[in-house]
């Protein structure tokens, strides 16, 4: 439904909340916009392309595709905790996950959408972001961190026309979430391309939103693929370095023929400012995310039971493997399809019904595109040979699948209790108690700390646990004494460390 008059206030708040943020902060990411099916428009971009020239202008393309870029607004009630996203030091290599910021923040409308003074039981603005239309009937794809926690998301187009949207899915493993309008017209849109034939140096090209600015284009090329950043078990991003900007997140970016190559959601920066590192996720993977969500709001992945790891060139030789490729199997868990398919401790996995097994991320991605309860080939390292094993794919368990159930978000920590579902799903041991934590936000302190799904918290404080509930009391507890951190005893894979986590904001 069009929502006219609170669009009105929401653009005005916005425009002011841009120019206070320009001067205040300069945040990082790319976006870009969509349209219908370009034709000879795009004839000038592409014969630039074919030449291999410089494009003489983006315009024509911009034109077109400019129509399907939208701004989001989220909207939240007094219910809703704001996440700082303060910049901070870069140290090294090593303190890098900590600059991966979201372009999309609950405290972008804190500092600069007027939230001071606003009346008890107002709404209040949660953020700003980008997103694009994928068809005519108005479904539209964006970043799951952009509207997650909403109650209520609004919608502007180019030519200001403003509707409220419903939520259809997200998807927090991939940060992907797909949201509807209903329109009494056919919508501009514009098409997936192909980002398995993106090289590096190609252009890229954005269009969002950031601090409000609608529709800022910028442009600039591929600079890596395949870059993982810690967001999780499917990273596989493509990085580019056109200029992007905290309300862009979600946006699309495009290639020349106006075709979505990927999905902005990340950036690393510093200093808080654009630095021309941006991190999109790759429209091969977004595709079949959005289909999931599209058919019936969850996203359905394949499981095989295993924990791996990479393989060194020390294995690789160890092994008798040509080179070091592949992902070898650290432990196949119990009563999963990889176990009653025969497969061993130690095996290398090297290919997935054909499909090469370059790296170890690479099988994660692989099996979970495999539909639950059908058959795959998989191609093994075992005894100085190859081998093929046949394994019947099974349907991962809800408690690893994030965004699923949990039964509580501490500290930025999904918990679940350690019932024999989880145990089995993370190949947790039946002598080891505590709370496993399914989930972990990229930019809380938990995942600064290096925290992750399958951990198992033994104790907080000091004190044992069994229960998220048990961990969100201590917690508390350790911020009513005033205490900076708290010590957390963790277990992972039988082995125990302390983690002191920080209580401030991340």
């Amino acid at each position: 439904m069009k929502t006219q008059e609170y669009a009105n206030r929401g653009r005005a708040a916005g425009r002011v909340a841009a120019v206070v943020a320009v001067l205040a902060i300069a945040g990082g990411a790319v976006a870009i916009g969509t349209a219908n099916t370009l034709t000879a428009a795009t004839a000038p971009a592409a014969a630039a392309v074919a030449g291999n020239a410089l494009p003489a202008s983006f315009a024509d393309m911009i034109e077109k595709v400019g129509p399907a870029v939208v701004n989001i607004q989220v909207t939240a009630g007094d219910s809703a905790t704001p996440a700082r996203m303060d910049p901070r030091e870069f140290h090294g290599p090593k303190d890098m996950p900590e600059f991966f910021r979201r372009f999309f923040g609950d405290e972008f409308g804190k500092r600069f959408g007027g939230d001071h003074g606003r009346r008890p039981g107002q709404h209040r603005m949660q953020g700003m972001g980008s997103g694009f239309i994928i068809d005519k009937d108005g479904y539209i794809v964006t970043n799951d961190h952009v509207v997650r926690g909403a109650e209520k998301i609004l919608v502007t187009l180019k030519d200001e026309e403003q509707y409220e949207a419903t939520l259809i899915g997200r998807d927090r493993k991939t940060d992907l979430a797909l949201i509807k309008i209903e329109a009494d017209r056919d919508l501009p849109f514009v098409p997936f391309g192909d980002s398995d034939a993106v090289r590096v140096g190609d252009w890229v090209v954005a269009v969002g939103n950031p601090f409000g600015l609608d529709h800022t284009v910028t442009a600039g090329i591929i600079s890596a693929r395949g870059r993982a950043i810690g967001n999780g078990p499917y990273d596989d991003f493509l990085q580019i370095d056109a200029p992007i900007n905290k309300g862009n997140s979600g946006g699309p970016a495009f290639n020349l023929r106006g075709e979505v190559i990927g999905v902005n959601t990340a950036i690393f920066s510093p200093t808080g400012g654009s630095v021309g590192i941006g991190f999109a996720i790759p429209s091969s993977l977004a595709q079949e995310v959005i289909a999931d969500l599209k058919d019936d709001g969850r996203v359905e992945r394949g499981w095989l039971g295993v924990n791996i790891q990479a393989v060194n060139k020390d294995m690789a030789a160890s092994l008798s493997l040509d080179k070091a490729r592949g992902a070898i199997v650290s432990r196949v868990i119990p009563d999963s399809p990889a176990a009653e398919a025969g497969l061993e401790q130690g095996d290398v996995i090297l290919a997935v019904d054909g499909r090469r097994v370059r790296t170890v991320r690479d099988l994660p991605r692989l099996i979970a595109g495999i539909e639950g309860g059908k058959s795959a080939k998989l191609t093994v390292w075992r005894d100085g040979k190859e081998k093929t094993v046949r394994v019947r794919i099974g349907r991962m368990p809800e408690s690893m699948r994030l965004g699923g159930a949990a039964e509580a978000e501490v500290q930025g920590m999904q918990l679940s209790r350690l019932d024999p579902a989880v145990r089995r799903a993370y190949g947790i041991g039946d002598d080891i108690a505590g709370v496993v934590v399914t989930g972990v936000a990229a930019d809380s302190w938990a995942a600064k700390k290096g925290l992750t799904a399958g951990d198992v918290i033994v104790s907080v404080g000091n004190a044992r646990v069994s229960s998220p509930a048990d961990v969100a009391a201590r917690i508390r507890q350790a911020r009513q004494q005033r205490q900076k951190a708290v010590l957390l005893l963790i277990n992972r894979e039988a082995q125990e460390r302390f983690v002191a986590l920080p209580l401030k904001a991340a």
